[in-house]
């Protein structure tokens, strides 16, 4: 059963894509772009990584499971990877993804991350950790769930499928009134930041340059289960 800790944890991964596996990334990316002319449509899109990128991806997943699972050991899988860029001025602001509907199987208990191009300057990922009661709904999850029973369930901002991803830039009420401490990663191309779905974060503007980035969910099974 999965555990509250597992969805409120943080984990790196240092190695999780080799330099051999970062240059061949790149060159997929330029090469879909260049083929499909995509640039994102708003602020923080994600869209769908090609094939090539994916199955990479999906190898180094599998290859550092071991370390993800010392922080979430129900893992055990991920689902299929999106691509995001950010510009100068770009950001993705802060919000808490949560626990989707409880029913749900395979269960999302975190995110993952990792950086294919790092901004000039700008653009480092932060998580934030707070007390504060009002993020949390007072709902619990249970065994029936696939959780440890009691377990405290926080408010949900997702990520948006579409333009309404703009929603983010106004906190709820009950995120914008919490008092919250922040910690900034230095996690550079190749490192990955595994989170879990209850974790407070975002990603500073980009003040310089470009910032490249794949993104999935971590699972508690395969998604085709």
């Amino acid at each position: 059963m999965i555990h509250i800790s597992e969805t409120l944890a943080l984990q790196t991964v240092e190695d999780f894509l080799t330099p051999e596996e970062l240059s061949q990334l790149r060159k997929i990316m330029d090469d879909e772009q260049h083929t499909t002319g995509w640039t994102p449509r708003f602020q923080a899109e994600v869209v769908l990584a090609p094939s090539p990128a994916q199955e990479l991806l999906r190898h180094a997943t599998e290859r550092a499971l071991p370390a993800i699972q010392r922080a979430m050991p129900s893992i055990q899988a991920c689902a299929d990877w999106g691509y995001t860029e950010l510009t100068s001025g770009g950001r993705v602001p802060t919000h808490l993804d949560g626990i989707p509907a409880l029913g749900t199987i395979p269960h999302r208990i975190g995110r993952i991350g990792v950086v294919l191009e790092g901004a000039d300057t700008g653009g480092e990922f932060y998580i934030e950790t707070t007390s504060h009661d009002g993020v949390w709904t007072g709902a619990v999850a249970g065994e029936a769930d696939g959780f440890q029973p009691g377990t405290a369930l926080t408010h949900k901002l997702p990520h948006s499928p579409g333009p309404d991803v703009h929603q983010h830039d106004s906190e709820p009420e009950w995120l914008r009134d919490a008092a919250r401490s922040r910690w900034i990663t230095d996690a550079g191309p190749g490192v990955a930041v595994a989170y879990g779905a209850q974790v407070i974060h975002g990603v500073l503007p980009v003040r310089a340059g470009r910032l490249r980035k794949f993104v999935t969910d971590l699972l508690d099974s395969p998604a085709n289960k």
